[in-house]
């Protein structure tokens, strides 16, 4: 208990058992921590000076989901971005939190086809071979020396997971709809165009729970700055491709909800959702950020757009006074 009322105080989350009760005229704005508008709705000038006096930022989210811009009342971003840079200019604190991700992004990936194979006799022998290659990887990845080798190792457990993947789809399911490894830019097969359409997806909804706690996108601690990518976003995102896309995109392949020529434009160099494909692909992300998981830290149940925002939250305590919190969930 003491633990959640600290995660409370942080979060913004209140726990039900404890949830303060709002005294009467007190204004609904107390409990917001931020407003993000998504297309194009009107705020009025009198809102956003409640919001500035209250020091609640306001997002603004273009239809598609593109971050646009933002207003931040006070210096409190300033001041969290100078923490942030400290923080993560210093190798040790980058390499302490990319191992804390590369292990509990590939453990995942591990007791996902665990769980998808629990029959172990009828288990295929490529997902043995996957799962032994990936043991092996999350087992040498506590002392790795620094983030090229973590990368390494990092590298060979999701290859050896997505060789395994095909082994999760039924029998029944269309030929062209099985992935051929891994293709991105641009994809190659229809499951690679779904699979870059919901991690791009992610990264929209990752993007704005980091602006929105107040982080500075750009700086992240594992992956490498590149154009048209935020570090940060793409660090926090490695632990929710599992839980929000995959588990969600296979369930839906298998249950043949995806037409190989409706759903998609195909070509010779590449694969790309249709206009019908996409409205599928954002309708089953929708649907899966909606639905709830008890995280560890809190022990209650939250929807999985709340645990993007708790993990940004959880990882700024590291450098803030509370660390150990970050990337603790992991897929049952």
């Amino acid at each position: 208990m003491p633990m959640l009322r600290e995660v409370e105080g942080f979060l913004g989350l209140a726990p039900p058992l404890w949830a303060p009760t709002r005294k009467p005229g007190e204004p609904p704005i107390k409990d917001i921590f931020a407003l993000v508008l998504h297309g194009y709705p009107q705020i009025t000038t009198q809102a956003v000076h409640m919001c500035a006096a209250n020091d609640i930022p306001v997002h603004f989210l273009s239809a598609s989901g593109r971050y646009i811009t933002g207003l931040a009342p006070g210096a409190g971003p300033v001041q969290r971005h100078l923490r942030q840079f400290h923080a993560l200019t210093d190798p040790a604190t980058c390499l302490r939190l990319a191992k804390r991700l590369a292990i509990a992004r590939s453990e995942g990936q591990l007791r996902y086809l665990l769980r998808a194979t629990r029959n172990e006799a009828e288990r295929p022998a490529a997902v043995r071979e996957s799962l032994e290659v990936m043991r092996q990887a999350i087992k040498a990845m506590p002392d790795a020396l620094d983030a090229d080798s973590l990368r390494g190792h990092e590298g060979t457990a999701a290859r050896a997971y997505f060789a395994a993947l095909p082994c999760l789809l039924r029998p029944e399911v269309p030929e062209s709809m099985f992935p051929t490894g891994r293709s991105r830019r641009p994809p190659r097969d229809r499951f690679n165009a779904l699979l870059s359409f919901g991690y791009a997806l992610l990264h929209q909804s990752v993007m704005t729970a980091t602006l929105s706690v107040g982080l500075e996108p750009a700086l992240g601690f594992y992956h490498t700055p590149r154009s048209a990518a935020h570090p940060l976003v793409l660090d926090l995102m490695e632990l929710f491709r599992l839980p929000i896309w995959d588990v969600a995109l296979i369930g839906s392949v298998n249950r043949l909800q995806w037409h190989p020529d409706d759903d998609f434009a195909v070509t010779k160099a590449k694969v790309w959702l249709s206009d019908a494909g996409r409205r599928k692909a954002i309708a089953l992300y929708e649907d899966r950020l909606a639905e709830t998981w008890k995280h560890p830290v809190t022990a209650y149940s939250l929807s999985y757009e709340r645990a993007i925002e708790l993990e940004v939250r959880l990882l700024e305590k590291e450098w803030t006074g509370t660390p150990g919190l970050f990337a603790r969930a992991r897929l049952r």
